[in-house]
């Protein structure tokens, strides 16, 4: 049995430890609070929440306090960081990233799902449906990975926190911020739960939100635009981002080509993705269009490097350029392109 001096001391001891243990956890919190970026503090922060105000009707008190909730992200800021070490381009990696046997069966599959939907989209808009699953498929894999960052934390980092020692792209991120902010004001979009990549798109679709103020269609005329679940509204939106930016029924996406010699390949490759040349003229110059029915319109030659092995060429049309809108990367559009070429063999195919 205790005696009633050693139960006191024990106890003592015990609150003592206690309340050790809660001031270490204060202190800790405390430590963690102070090394806490604050966004709002930032003047381009007060700047953005003015402009919302007067744009949007957004209290300037309010994007603040949305904005005080918003958290740094070190793993995305090392994800815009460029490699330590700078390799060699690979277009064959990056086409075996996206096309590929899991991406064309699950790919059908969405097609088949959503075989209605897809020809009303082509129907009102003029773009192929394989071409619209195939940019759905090479984003979220037909919305399986719509990513996981909280948004508002993603744009607000790079933002306000965008790495140094490369091209400063803040200005665009906190753009869309804004952007993000104005869509959630005047959608069912809650700024505190949206999930979406490191960058900042969402949906299935993968919009920057300035692309879902200024593309997205509500397809399925519910009176709400909703991207995550409405595979009519993804759909419908990526049809009409392609038409909007210029796609065309009927004209070419990608020529495949064979090069005849690469005296004149520096001319040719300077316009980049741009349509500039004739087919007549990328004949006289050595490029050689292959396939059964040549395009009448002006085309870019696209130099697709693989690394050590020798290059690629194909040639890119209106079409081509138009899907480089979505993403401004010659590799990503050549990637959805062939990704809806499989897409519709194999559905001819399996029909």
């Amino acid at each position: 049995m205790l005696t009633p001096f050693l139960t006191t001391h024990r106890i003592f001891k015990y609150l003592a430890s206690i309340l050790i243990s809660t001031a270490l956890c204060t202190q800790a919190v405390q430590a963690e609070d102070t090394n806490r970026v604050i966004f709002a503090d930032s003047v381009q922060a007060k700047a953005m929440a003015q402009r919302l105000q007067e744009k949007e009707g957004i209290a300037v008190a309010d994007t603040l306090a949305l904005l005080q909730k918003a958290e740094l992200l070190p793993q995305v800021v090392q994800a815009v960081k460029p490699p330590k070490t700078k390799g060699v381009r690979n277009w064959d990696t990056y086409r075996n990233r996206f096309v590929e046997p899991y991406r064309i069966r699950k790919g059908v599959e969405f097609w088949n799902e959503n075989a209605g939907i897809l020809k009303e989209a082509e129907a009102r808009y003029g773009v192929p449906q394989e071409v619209i699953v195939a940019i759905i498929g090479v984003e979220t894999i037909y919305g399986q990975h719509i990513g996981n960052y909280r948004v508002l934390d993603s744009l607000a980092t790079l933002a306000f926190a965008y790495p140094e020692g490369q091209k400063d792209r803040s200005e665009f991120f906190l753009n869309e911020l804004e952007a993000f902010i104005a869509l959630c004001n005047k959608t069912h979009l809650d700024a505190l739960e949206v999930k979406g990549s490191y960058a900042g798109a969402i949906g299935l679709g993968q919009f920057m939100p300035s692309s879902w103020i200024a593309y997205a269609v509500d397809g399925d005329a519910d009176g709400i635009v909703d991207l995550f679940n409405s595979r009519k509204d993804a759909i419908f939106s990526v049809a009409n981002f392609l038409k909007v930016h210029g796609w065309e029924t009927g004209k070419a996406t990608r020529v495949l080509v064979d090069i005849q010699h690469a005296d004149n390949l520096t001319e040719l490759l300077a316009p980049d993705i741009v349509p500039t040349f004739t087919p007549a003229v990328l004949h006289e110059k050595g490029v050689k269009l292959t396939g059964q029915a040549l395009p009448d319109e002006k085309l870019a030659l696209i130099e697709l490097v693989r690394g050590e092995a020798e290059t690629a060429y194909v040639a890119g049309g209106q079409n081509f350029y138009v899907v480089t809108r979505y993403n401004r990367s010659s590799f990503y559009a050549n990637a959805v392109l062939e990704l809806s070429e499989a897409l519709r063999l194999r559905k001819r195919m399996a029909n």
